[in-house]
């Protein structure tokens, strides 16, 4: 058995893999982002709550509160779209952004989706703060 710090078991491993997928989490700047709008070729998720949402959000992004989420990518394609409005995303989508007011929750449903199998998944990490002040 392997033994981190202090003898404790796995905890140096498990820190390690926590690192790994922090770092795996590709991101998208805002550049990239207009981009992939103008073009089309991108899907965003807007994680903050619905009240945040409701203040002003990214067109064209779905509202899914991070607490949600995992539920959300879990459920069939039909139960997804009569909650959401919107289509499923697929495992196989490219450019699935999720972005929420800073950063943080941004990049943990970015991994959460990655880790449900969502290739696509992407972070933004400036945020809506970052839209919002550099005027989309």
């Amino acid at each position: 058995m392997l033994r981190g710090p202090r003898g404790r078991p796995g905890a140096f491993l498990q820190f390690s893999v926590v690192a790994r997928a922090m770092a795996a989490v590709p991101s998208v700047s805002l550049p990239e982002l207009r981009s992939l709008l103008a073009a089309g070729r991108a899907r965003l998720f807007d994680v903050r709550s619905r009240e945040e949402a409701a203040a002003g959000t990214i067109p064209g992004a779905i509202n899914i509160p991070v607490s949600e989420l995992e539920g959300a990518l879990r459920m069939d394609a039909a139960a997804f779209q009569a909650l959401y409005s919107a289509e499923k995303p697929k495992l196989e989508d490219e450019n699935l952004i999720f972005f929420c007011q800073m950063g943080k929750r941004g990049l943990q449903a970015a991994q959460l989706a990655q880790g449900l199998g969502y290739r696509g998944a992407r972070n933004y990490p400036g945020a809506y703060r970052e839209w919002f002040e550099k005027g989309g």
